[in-house]
């Protein structure tokens, strides 16, 4: 892999950039970072909110020079759609993993009902959460993760930030190069076709047998296909120069 474009990768709901450690590993020629956003890992306790985390991925690319590839991964897909929109000159490519679903009522309201099972217990779920990331992830991901803390508290500001995101519309705004990239078995690529419609340079690739985690659980592929990004949007870059 060659160095050039960075990277910065957008976490999940409840985890942390802790969680990208292994992409960091097998991306090692390329510069990598992985904020936490608000209410989540080194921020937890701060409110979390769909302008609060774009300024928390825009700062993430300045470190990096200011303009990146941006991969988002679920709730980290949907700010970086609305990063993208927001500011295009940053974003020199977008890839969104899992997360080609309008978060509607129906999916809103199964956040909000885990989350309430979850603070039954008086961890908040914390050590069930684990018991689940050690049996799904590889231990190079899942550790550090559980290291990192699993924000369950943060869930219903998250599901109220989402019922103002229209990621399709936003989506729509930017002109760069866009990869939607989602498991075979991930419920939230149910409306992957209309997300790509509205992209004006974008693909998808469904990997057979991926779950909603897919990065995680499958770091390889999900690493050849960020470079593979990142070297089609350096090329990009080349043209219109």
């Amino acid at each position: 892999m060659t160095a050039s474009l960075p990277v910065v990768f957008v976490h999940g709901v409840r985890l942390s950039g802790a969680c990208w450690q292994q992409q960091a590993r097998l991306l090692g020629a390329r510069d990598v970072v992985a904020p936490d956003l608000p209410g989540h890992g080194t921020r937890r306790g701060e409110a979390f909110t769909v302008g609060a985390a774009v300024d928390a991925v825009v700062s993430a690319i300045d470190q990096v020079g200011g303009r990146a590839v941006l991969v988002g991964h679920s709730l980290g897909g949907f700010v970086s759609i609305a990063t993208a929109a927001h500011h295009p000159d940053r974003v020199a490519a977008l890839v969104g993993v899992g997360c080609s679903l309008v978060p509607g009522v129906a999916l809103r309201g199964a956040f909000r009902l885990g989350h309430r099972v979850l603070t039954a217990f008086g961890d908040d779920g914390a050590a069930a959460s684990a018991r689940t990331l050690r049996r799904v992830l590889p231990s190079e991901v899942a550790e550090p993760v559980i290291a990192a803390g699993i924000a369950t508290e943060v869930v219903p500001s998250v599901m109220d930030a989402a019922a103002w995101i229209d990621s399709i519309d936003l989506l729509a705004r930017y002109r760069g190069r866009v990869l939607l990239l989602n498991g075979g078995h991930d419920h939230f690529r149910f409306g992957e076709h209309r997300f790509l419609a509205a992209t004006s340079h974008g693909s998808l690739q469904v990997v057979p047998g991926a779950g909603h985690y897919l990065p995680l659980t499958h770091g390889e592929v999900c690493a050849r296909v960020v470079d593979d990004v990142a070297r089609l949007a350096a090329a990009d870059a080349t043209v219109t120069a």
